[in-house]
């Protein structure tokens, strides 16, 4: 099964239809917060080595399943393949990734220095 086939909409979509790509897109924001919450703790707080990791994972997994809603689409905005959706899931997504990296590196640092 193709992700194409995955994300096909009816023809007559209104803007108050939940889609497969808009769902799909939905998730991947979820993620993507997910990962920008658990890496803004982390990063917070000294003690978030595991908060970090798992930030890591979810704000990753938001923007890769974003960068595929996108690549699927083939449509642009208002025809439901989930196009917006995904641009804002992939930049939420690489926000969590950037903001567990700084915690990572910061706790990196900070178990080099005891």
């Amino acid at each position: 099964m193709s992700i194409r086939h995955l994300l096909a909409t009816a023809p007559d979509v209104s803007s108050y239809d939940l889609t497969p790509g808009r769902l799909w897109s939905l998730v991947a924001i979820l993620l993507g917060l997910v990962g920008v919450v658990l890496g803004g703790l982390a990063l917070a707080r000294r003690a978030g080595r595991r908060r970090a990791l798992v930030a890591l994972a979810a704000g990753l997994a938001g923007a890769v399943v974003g960068g595929l809603v996108v690549a699927a689409a083939e449509g642009g905005p208002g025809t439901g393949y989930g196009i917006v959706g995904g641009f804002v899931a992939l930049v939420v997504g690489l926000i969590g990734v950037a903001l567990s990296g700084l915690a990572l590196t910061r706790s990196r640092r900070s178990a080099m220095s005891r």
